[in-house]
């Protein structure tokens, strides 16, 4: 017998210093909010007026929880999964699924009544723990997108509000207690990633905080240039975006202020990832692709 109740669906996401380092959590939260009767979230202590920002939103939907980042996690992007889970564990207890949006993705709202139809298709069905998402990895501007295929084309987006379940390794996607993948529907839904699209200065700035979640000073002091400004000429393959980008992302894009000369043909793909793409081609597999999830 199905739930005679109204769908209950919250959405939650963490931020830190989302003015410093160019973060559009603005709008992820507004690309959410659409589809859900309220938005937790996790405002971490920053070093400019990010809880403003947030607060600036303006929405009844949107409930605001302060937390303290633990800076001595330098393993993995850990602390990145258990602001997460502290998003997560705060929000409404009634709620049926829970929307996750990182601050550096925006849902497209092209794909809000796929999800809806599917948050409320599978509501019952205890063997769909959550909902799987496409992706768009934008990458120097606006105009570009990643091609390489270390760039991962789905991610679980929606999940079950269920205390099994938590925020994986470095909150890329989640597992169930004690340690199993999760059961997911793909949705015709689209996430676009905009981390990788930032004034100069702002992504040479996150470079040097982000990477300290993953690595030690060594390693830093090796692979992090000390330099005022990201150089992302030269260092992806590329292919032109033809589509729309979601509408409360449009002020953004307008305002972009830094010269971008990406050229897809500058880098070509790695011809492993050629071969994987011709296999795919002819089977629907790709060959050695990461999937932290189990289509049902």
């Amino acid at each position: 017998m199905s739930d005679p109740r109204p769908l209950q669906i919250s959405g939650f996401t963490f931020v830190r210093n989302a003015i410093k380092y160019d973060y559009p959590i603005v709008e992820a939260v507004e690309s959410i909010l659409p589809l859900c009767d309220e938005v937790v979230v996790a405002v971490g202590r920053s070093d400019d007026d990010t809880l403003g920002l947030v607060r600036s939103i303006g929405s009844p939907k949107v409930r605001i929880v302060e937390t303290v980042w633990d800076d001595s996690l330098r393993e993995g992007g850990r602390v990145l999964a258990i602001e997460t889970d502290k998003a997560l564990r705060a929000i409404s207890p009634g709620a049926d699924w829970a929307v996750y949006i990182q601050g550096d993705e925006v849902l497209h709202e092209d794909g809000i009544p796929a999800l809806r139809a599917a948050m409320e298709r599978w509501r019952d069905d205890r063997r769909v723990d959550g909902l799987l998402l496409d992706y768009r990895h934008f990458y120097g501007s606006y105009d570009y997108v990643a091609a390489a295929l270390k760039w991962y084309r789905r991610e679980v987006r929606v999940v079950r509000n269920d205390p099994a379940i938590y925020s994986y390794r470095d909150a890329q996607g989640f597992r169930r207690r004690p340690d199993e993948k999760l059961r997911v529907k793909r949705v015709d839904a689209f996430v676009h990633h905009y981390g990788w699209v930032k004034q100069p200065s702002a992504m040479q700035g996150k470079q040097a905080s982000f990477n300290k979640y993953w690595h030690d000073d060594a390693w830093m002091k090796a692979h992090v240039p000390d330099v005022s400004e990201y150089a992302y000429e030269g260092k992806e393959p590329l292919r032109r975006f033809e589509g729309t980008h979601p509408a409360v992302m449009r002020r953004r894009v307008a305002a972009m202020n830094w010269r971008f000369t990406g050229d897809p043909a500058a880098v070509p793909l790695r011809t492993k990832d050629r071969l994987k793409l011709a296999v795919e081609g002819f089977t629907g597999w790709r060959p050695g692709e990461f999937k932290n999830y189990v289509l049902v």
